[in-house]
């Protein structure tokens, strides 16, 4: 758009002997100019404030425990949008000379997942009661609307439900319903299986390269006992001629599709400790009790 007031500017060239003049009128009239930009930046702005809000389901309902409101956010990283709840002095950078709540910031979709299903939960089991004229109480939104205020407190969430008729959101007479919950931890502590013997702080999980490798031979092997049992290959020699390797290098990798489904969850959330890679596993036991045994694990 800012190339229809920008005067043009043109190369001088020589034509047939006549030198044509580079800077050209602007096309366009700089007021009016000025005037669409504006235009154009507020309607971006309310699509995006109003995108933002319908994304958040608790927008104008979540309060810290000391009063602050807590309002919608979002950060993207590597392409991923992250929505969360924010008070509004930690927001606005005052959490160090103001009165914070315990909790500043919660994840959107956690909280939200646990107000919904308690609400929903506990609007069923009054339904029979005529004060709360409950309609579709199955649905989020619906449920939401006989909320008229949520307090975050460290270990529970103060849901105040508005009376039938009520539609302040103050009212005394209001229901309050208290729901356990504790905010969960920002990066999730991955519990490492522990060897027979070992001192726990002793055991460090398996390096990100051979855990890479050993998922990719888990899946490679399921992948190969597929063709075999759908029939789309006729034996293990036509995937050793396919694959350029031998039989017995096919024959281990299937193996690997015989593991236990808590060996291979621990190999891809890298819980397997180190030492234990694809080498270790292959041909293991065909019971997946003796599975652990034999790589002198406990189960749990």
């Amino acid at each position: 758009m800012a190339g229809f007031f920008i005067r043009h500017f043109a190369y001088k060239d020589k034509y047939k002997d006549e030198i044509l003049p580079g800077e050209q009128p602007a096309i366009m009239d700089r007021a009016l100019f000025d005037a669409v930009q504006q235009k154009l930046t507020e309607q971006w702005t309310t699509r995006s404030t109003t995108r933002n809000a319908s994304d958040h389901l608790l927008t104008g309902l979540l309060f810290d425990d000391v009063g602050h409101r807590m309002v919608p956010t979002h950060a993207t990283k590597g392409g991923v949008r992250y929505r969360y709840y924010v008070s509004l002095p930690h927001l606005h950078g005052e959490s160090k000379t103001a009165s914070v709540g315990s909790v500043s910031r919660v994840q959107a979709t956690d909280i939200e997942n646990i107000i919904v299903k308690s609400l929903n939960e506990h609007l069923i089991a009054q339904k029979e009661k005529p004060a709360l004229s409950l309609t579709h109480v199955r649905d989020g939104k619906a449920a939401l609307e006989q909320v008229a205020r949520i307090d975050v407190h460290e270990d529970r969430l103060a849901v105040r439900l508005k009376s039938a008729g009520d539609e302040a959101s103050g009212a005394a007479d209001d229901h309050l319903l208290s729901i356990p919950w504790q905010k969960p931890p920002s990066r999730k502590s991955r519990q490492i299986l522990i060897p027979h013997g070992i001192p726990k702080n002793e055991i460090r999980p398996t390096r990100i390269e051979r855990r890479a490798r050993l998922v990719s031979a888990i899946a490679r092997g399921r992948r190969w006992l597929d063709e075999i049992v759908s029939g789309s290959v006729t034996d293990i020699e036509q995937i050793a001629t396919r694959q350029k390797c031998s039989t017995r290098q096919v024959n281990m990798t299937i193996s690997l599709a015989f593991l236990a489904p808590d060996l291979v969850r621990a190999a891809v959330e890298g819980r397997l400790p180190r030492g234990i890679g694809v080498e270790r596993l292959r041909d293991a036991p065909a019971e997946w009790s003796q599975q652990f045994e034999a790589l002198g694990l406990n189960p749990r």
